[in-house]
């Protein structure tokens, strides 16, 4: 796929840097989006020739210069919503601008960054990629904003893909597991490593992306055995309850 543009929003994170460069070796044109030109600066000489753009997407304008410096690139093929934040918490200590954040960051974005975009989707042919989680069809303790924003992407996604068949764009949701990047903290690492949870690199995560825009697929789902509780809490929920009430006191052990 040759001198296709691709938009990769949160493009200096841990798993945004890993599809940048895994896309960019495929011979896509990028234009890289986030919040820290510097970040954006340093990837961009991984990648040589790739377009950036700074700013803050939950700001409207924002988005409307994304779109009309996407158009004037010849129009995005490729939309990756990959910016999002997370923080293991309780709800009872999460401030009213906590939900606000996380809603507004990992679900209206990238609802309306799909919005904004699909003219130019429809022209192209092209395709949206919303990256979600495991936890975004496992409802977890103590990741309430994270699950809700998550389980509301995945469920935006598949609507929106049914609402578009046959209109020639394609509309996918990609779901890591717990991934070795800076958006878990050291608590969560310690906690994962604790309850024994896997955490896999962002280079598989991309390499995970670049199977699903190759293929027919319109979810898919990251490492095992998350993949599989995901299918169990949808039809079984009650065991996947049990079997988390009897993780719950070591993962209370790290919210102090």
């Amino acid at each position: 796929m040759s001198s296709s543009l691709c938009v990769l929003t949160g493009a200096t994170g841990g798993i945004g840097q890993a599809i940048a460069k895994a896309l960019y070796a495929k011979g896509w044109k990028l234009l890289l989006v986030g919040r820290n030109t510097q970040a954006l600066e340093k990837l961009r000489s991984a990648c040589p020739d790739s377009e950036i753009f700074t700013g803050d997407l939950t700001d409207d304008t924002t988005r409307i210069n994304l779109a009309i410096k996407a158009k004037q690139l010849g129009g995005v093929k490729l939309l990756i919503n990959n910016a999002g934040i997370n923080t293991m918490q309780s709800l009872e200590h999460t401030s009213n601008e906590q939900i606000d954040n996380m809603l507004i960051t990992n679900l209206s974005v990238p609802i309306k960054s799909c919005q904004l975009f699909l003219g130019q989707l429809a022209y192209t042919k092209g395709t949206i990629v919303n990256v979600g989680s495991s936890f975004g069809s496992i409802g977890y303790p103590f990741q309430t904003l994270y699950c809700a924003s998550k389980f509301g992407l995945r469920g935006f996604t598949e609507a929106l893909s049914r609402e578009l068949n046959g209109s020639g764009i394609k509309v996918t949701y990609l779901a890591p597991r717990a991934t070795d990047t800076s958006i878990n903290s050291s608590k969560a690492r310690a906690m994962n490593k604790e309850l024994g949870n896997k955490m896999d690199s962002p280079e598989l995560v991309a390499q995970e992306l670049l199977v699903l825009i190759s293929s027919n697929q319109i979810r898919r789902f990251v490492g095992f055995p998350e993949k599989l509780f995901a299918r169990i809490n949808g039809v079984f929920p009650s065991v996947v309850d049990n079997a988390i009430a009897k993780q719950l006191p070591k993962i209370k052990r790290f919210l102090s």
